[in-house]
C-alpha cells in the first residue's frame, strides 16, 4: 500500500482550519487520558492504523496502562475504565458509527449524565475531530513509523 499523497504539502492552507480544531480539542479541559481513549476507540472502529499508532504511543506517554490500551475494544467487559470514560465511549461508538446508530437516546442520555452540557459540545468535537483525522489518514493512506522492521522469514 501506499501513500496517495501529503495533504500538509499538497493543501497547507485547507488543513490549517483542521490542525486549529485539532488544538480546540487539546485544551478543551476534558482529560487527557479521556482524549487519547476516545481517540483510541475512534480509530479502531474505523481501522486507522495510522491514528491507533500515534494515539497509543501518545497515552503511553501520558502513563496509561498497557492493560487499558489492549482491553479498549472490550471495554464493556472490563472494570478498568471509570462511569465517565465508559460514557464517552458509548458516545463515541454511537457518533462513529452513527450512520447505523442515528445516536440513540439512551447513549446521549448516558453520556450526559456524566458531561456537562458545554463538556458534551466539546466530547462531541473531539469525536468528529478523530473520524476526520481517520478519513484523512485512511483515504491517503499515511503510513505510520514503522518501529520495527519484519523479520525475515526463514528459508
Amino acid at each position: 500500500m501506499s501513500t496517495r499523497l501529503n495533504p500538509y504539502t499538497v493543501a497547507p492552507e485547507a488543513m490549517k482550519p483542521m490542525i486549529a480544531l485539532e488544538e480546540s480539542v487539546a485544551h478543551s479541559g476534558l482529560e487527557h487520558s479521556l482524549i487519547e481513549l476516545v481517540k483510541m476507540r475512534a480509530s479502531q472502529i474505523n481501522g486507522c492504523a495510522y491514528c491507533l499508532h500515534m494515539h497509543s504511543a501518545d497515552a503511553r506517554k501520558a502513563g496509561e496502562s498497557e492493560a487499558r490500551l489492549y482491553l479498549l475494544n472490550a471495554w464493556r467487559e472490563s472494570a478498568l475504565y471509570t462511569p465517565r470514560e465508559r460514557a464517552a465511549l458509548v458516545w463515541t461508538e454511537a457518533l462513529t458509527l452513527v450512520s447505523q446508530t442515528h445516536a440513540p437516546d439512551a447513549d446521549y442520555e448516558e453520556a450526559a449524565r456524566h458531561f456537562s452540557p458545554e463538556e458534551l459540545v466539546r466530547l462531541t468535537l473531539l469525536i468528529g475531530t478523530i473520524n476526520v483525522w481517520n478519513r484523512i489518514a485512511i483515504g491517503f493512506r499515511s503510513h505510520h513509523p514503522n518501529d520495527r522492521a519484519p523479520k525475515a522469514e526463514a528459508a
